[in-house]
């Protein structure tokens, strides 16, 4: 029952947004040439020229936002989430409908409707598009959101969970759906081996029986989600609760504990027959390498034309207000181990680990200059790491890149460290926007550098670098 009604879902939005689209791309057509607004210096196209162009506008952003994920619904996607994969599937449309109209008017039109410019729209009309479509895809998707939201709180359709384990990792999934009751989850209790009974758990849930009745439990108790969140020495009983739950109607879920589990994100590759498991694969190869660095540099570039006259105001200040250099270099690890050299604007006295040596700086760091203080405390110290991304030392988001001295100290601490020298370092990255950065937990930011190493997409990083900005702002206000 729950995946017809998601099949209608994802089909109403399938269908809503070719809607969407067609009445995105008719507006843009009437704010471009209809109100005044813009001038028209090659004319005004009749608007059957535009007509011509809907269904290839219907099809395309289906197509689009299928290649974002957008129809995978899950009830834990973010707002932002949902924002960014419309925005980039919108971004990718509008490209392939730019492309579409111009490579089918250069090859397959007429002669007689080439002359006229019978399928060329205005480039400014698909800018106009591509705005409107995204406010009105978010829009219904908002009005969709908040309508099941209201549902689900009023106790209406929401998906019965069982979960396998009530040790940390399983109390910290409790904790989470409990803090998000909008999201529609109810939590029937635990399985765990501890259980003599029906007795209470963690939170008041109930403890239902031990992992050997897992199946039973979820059966009687009508669960539709099965979360196994067990640690991995108990990976026998892990087994033994999937196969025997994957005999019913339940969908399993997994949660690992990363900082256990070794494995960016398994692919499975053939070798002449036999199965190989590669366990370090990550999605930043070939293609969607390519796109992250056109990515790095188009930002990276304006940013640095923008910031060129408060750039050179700061260094003013750095070689006015304190003795030696404007720019402080320092080696750090990059991709694949690799040491490259990060720059800084100086904001420590000159020769400042002269007799401390390689330490973790601190807010209150009394190395700092009295400017180096306020720069740091606004991160405009970072500013010329724009070059180090437009060079390719690193990139915009990523891991945040560490000193080789701390970098062998952390390795023999923490097995996984090194998994996250998979891709380029980066300005700001997954961890510190969650609040995990400078002298903080590495366990945390060694799981979430993990999680966006294994989950990377244009999205995310969208997302990350919006959430920089915006914290920051709100940092800087207050």
């Amino acid at each position: 029952m729950v995946k017809r009604y998601n099949r209608l879902l994802a089909a109403f939005h399938v269908l809503s947004d070719a809607l969407f689209a067609v009445l995105a791309f008719v507006l843009a057509y009437v704010l471009r040439f209809e109100t005044g607004l813009f001038a028209a210096p090659k004319g005004y196209p009749p608007f059957g020229q535009y007509v011509s162009v809907l269904p290839l506008v219907a099809i395309v952003v289906p197509f689009a936002f299928y290649t974002q994920g957008i129809y995978r619904l899950r009830r834990g996607r973010s707002r932002v989430d949902d924002f960014f994969a419309v925005l980039v599937g919108t971004i990718l449309a509008t490209l392939l409908g730019l492309f579409g109209t111009v490579y089918f008017e250069t090859y397959f039109a007429s002669d007689a409707a080439r002359n006229r410019g019978a399928l060329q729209v205005s480039q400014l009309a698909w800018a106009l598009f591509l705005v409107l479509n995204v406010l009105f895809t978010y829009a219904s998707r908002e009005l969709v959101r908040q309508a099941l939201e209201r549902r689900w709180r009023a106790g209406i359709g929401l998906k019965r969970i069982l979960i396998a384990g009530a040790g940390d990792l399983g109390r910290a999934v409790a904790d989470k759906i409990l803090e998000h009751r909008e999201l529609g989850y109810q939590i029937v209790g635990f399985v765990d081996d501890r259980a003599t009974g029906d007795h209470l758990g963690h939170r008041g849930l109930p403890l239902l029986g031990p992992l050997c009745e897992a199946a039973d439990i979820a059966q009687r108790e009508q669960v539709d989600h099965l979360y196994i969140a067990l640690p991995l020495d108990e990976h026998v009983k892990m087994l033994q609760v999937v196969d025997a739950a994957s005999r019913e109607c339940i969908e399993l879920k997994v949660v690992p504990d990363l900082l256990q589990f070794i494995a960016l994100r398994a692919r499975l590759e053939d070798l002449d027959g036999v199965p190989i498991i590669s366990l370090n694969d990550v999605p930043l190869q070939g293609f969607n390498a390519i796109l992250k660095r056109v990515l790095d540099i188009g930002i990276s570039a304006s940013a640095l034309l923008v910031a060129a006259v408060p750039m050179a105001a700061i260094a003013a200040l750095v070689k006015a207000t304190s003795a030696g250099p404007i720019f402080y270099k320092q080696e750090r690890m990059g991709l694949d181990g690799k040491p490259f050299n990060v720059y800084k604007f100086r904001s420590m006295f000159q020769g400042a680990e002269g007799r401390t040596g390689p330490v973790f700086a601190r807010d209150d760091d009394p190395r700092c200059t009295p400017l180096g203080r306020i720069l740091r405390r606004l991160d405009l110290d970072e500013l010329p790491q724009l070059w180090n991304v437009l060079t390719g030392d690193m990139s915009l988001v990523g891991p945040r890149p560490e000193r080789p001295y701390f970098v062998e100290q952390f390795k023999q601490r923490f097995p996984q460290y090194m998994l996250r020298h998979k891709v380029k370092a980066g300005i700001t990255g997954w961890a510190q926007v969650n609040g995990w950065r400078g002298n903080t937990s590495i366990e945390k930011r060694i799981e979430y550098d993990l999680y966006y190493i294994g989950n990377w997409s244009v999205s995310l990083d969208l997302k990350i670098i919006w959430l920089t900005l915006i914290r920051g702002f709100f940092k800087y206000a207050h």
